[in-house]
């Protein structure tokens, strides 16, 4: 009898799925602006997709179509989301320019940031939030204290 992994091979504990307005169109944008790579997808009804894979750096994400009658919705039919994701890449500057390219909105430009990440946020067309940063200096919990307090006034 063969032994199944509780966690299949090349996912982590922690996997984000986003529902998109237009999943099949959020492919198409994660791979031009964020470099990401279809791992494979579940077509479903009316050509909206059931399940989705994406693969941006090490790390997996789902996708699906929106399916109000399965009380599926995206941000945009939310009128926005409190949910921001975070991506570590070598180099936030250029991916942030090329995202920009691609269709994203900067909602926050690219700076070095006192807890030692050049750091900026994005918005994508399907209405994620997206936080980008390429760590540039190791800073001591310490310092990241003094300086939060100090930049709060």
């Amino acid at each position: 009898m063969s032994q199944v992994k509780p966690v299949p091979e090349g996912m982590y504990t922690v996997t984000p799925h986003l529902v998109c307005a237009g999943a099949a169109e959020a492919i198409e944008f994660y791979t031009k602006a964020f470099n990401a790579v279809e791992m494979g997808r579940v077509p479903g009804p009316q050509g909206k997709l059931m399940h989705a894979l994406i693969r941006i750096g090490d790390s997996a994400v789902m996708l699906v179509d929106e399916f109000p009658e399965w009380g599926s919705f995206g941000p945009k039919s939310l009128k926005g989301s409190p949910v921001t994701i975070h991506l570590y890449v070598d180099n936030a500057d250029a991916f942030v320019e090329r995202a920009v390219a691609a269709g994203a909105k900067i909602t926050m430009p690219v700076e070095e940031t006192f807890w030692g990440d050049r750091y900026g946020k994005l918005e994508d067309p399907f209405g994620h939030h997206w936080s980008v940063a390429t760590h540039v200096r190791d800073v001591s919990p310490d310092e990241i204290q003094q300086a939060a307090q100090k930049a709060c006034g």
